[in-house]
């Protein structure tokens, strides 16, 4: 237990957010365990590799899909096999080079190791609207804008 596997399993989410980026269900899948669970922004609850890979698939080929901005917030080892990571996320439209503050959210990852291999558990995508506050989107807006040029 230690830096490395922090590291890890910091790698493993950006593996994650790169293969949204590229589009690439099939990248993004192999990411989970074989009984992985996927949470979607809009509450889709999506169990196993292969559901995640068809959930993913017609989404990318259908739509010119936002890329993910992604800030760390925290990480936790559980054990020496189970780490908690949470970020804040925000989205760039397909042809844009803003975020669009409507679609900030939370990302909770749970990440297991099994035979040396840091794989997801779980990956919730959380809207982060802060109904009412204006002031939190606009700080985390703001957070996250400054990851555009980093």
């Amino acid at each position: 237990m230690g830096k490395s596997s922090l590291e890890d399993v910091i790698q493993l989410y950006r593996e994650l957010i790169g293969a949204w980026n590229k589009r690439n269900s099939d990248g993004m899948s192999e990411l989970f365990l074989d009984g992985g669970e996927m949470i979607g922004y809009d509450g889709s609850q999506i169990n196993g590799k292969k559901e995640i890979f068809s959930h993913l698939e017609p989404i990318f080929a259908n739509h010119p899909t936002a890329a993910y901005v992604c800030k760390v917030k925290s990480i936790k080892l559980l054990s020496n096999e189970t780490a908690l990571l949470r970020a804040i996320a925000g989205m760039v439209p397909d042809g844009k080079d803003e975020l669009n503050p409507s679609l900030n959210a939370h990302q909770t990852l749970l990440a297991v190791k099994t035979n040396g291999t840091w794989r997801i558990e779980l990956f919730q995508n959380t809207p982060a609207q802060f109904h009412g506050r204006p002031d939190l989107v606009q700080r985390m807006t703001d957070e996250l804008r400054k990851q555009l040029f980093e």
